[in-house]
């Protein structure tokens, strides 16, 4: 029997408990899940995307996840096809998520049509990446939103358009 591998991909920018409760939802559904940093060159992380990397990694490996944290430029529809994944996970926190994934997916599914999306439910709805830099642009503590490697590599960046926000709230 072949293995049962799951793609989770996003920006995260940063990645917080949300989508980690999502990854963890995953990991007890599949063999491996692959967490993919979906870069999108057109638009300015606020993170460097390599560090992100690291601390996600850092987050699947001291849970014991069956996961592994990946960066790629191209179509997640393309990744999928050219590394034999068949499953595409999306964590969903209302009706209008449902509605914007939906329409990704059958955009997915003519370009890969092997591919199947797994909406998997979000369990605290009001995380999102762009919460967690909006708090930070406002010198907010971002520690219940984020994993601690993640919490650890924002405040230790010197490159993030929020870093002069972070010093001084973690000084």
């Amino acid at each position: 029997m072949s293995k049962r591998i799951a793609l989770y991909a996003g920006s995260f920018d940063p990645y917080t408990n949300g989508h980690h409760a999502i990854v963890r939802k995953a990991a007890a559904l599949f063999d491996e899940v692959v967490v993919m940093i979906a870069v999108n060159v057109e638009k300015r992380r606020a993170f460097d995307a390599e560090a992100m990397r690291r601390a996600i990694q850092a987050t699947l490996e001291a849970d014991g996840l069956n996961a592994r944290a990946v960066i790629h430029t191209g179509l997640v529809a393309d990744y999928c096809a050219e590394n034999g994944i068949r499953w595409y996970v999306r964590g969903l926190r209302n009706g209008m998520d449902y509605s914007y994934e939906e329409n990704i997916a059958q955009v997915n599914r003519r370009l890969n049509p092997e591919m199947e999306t797994l909406y998997l439910r979000g369990d605290d709805t009001a995380i999102s990446s762009s919460l967690v830099r909006e708090l930070l642009a406002f010198g907010r503590d971002i520690g219940d939103y984020v994993p601690g490697s993640v919490w650890k590599t924002i405040t230790s960046t010197r490159q993030s358009k929020y870093a002069s926000s972070i010093r001084s709230t973690t000084l």
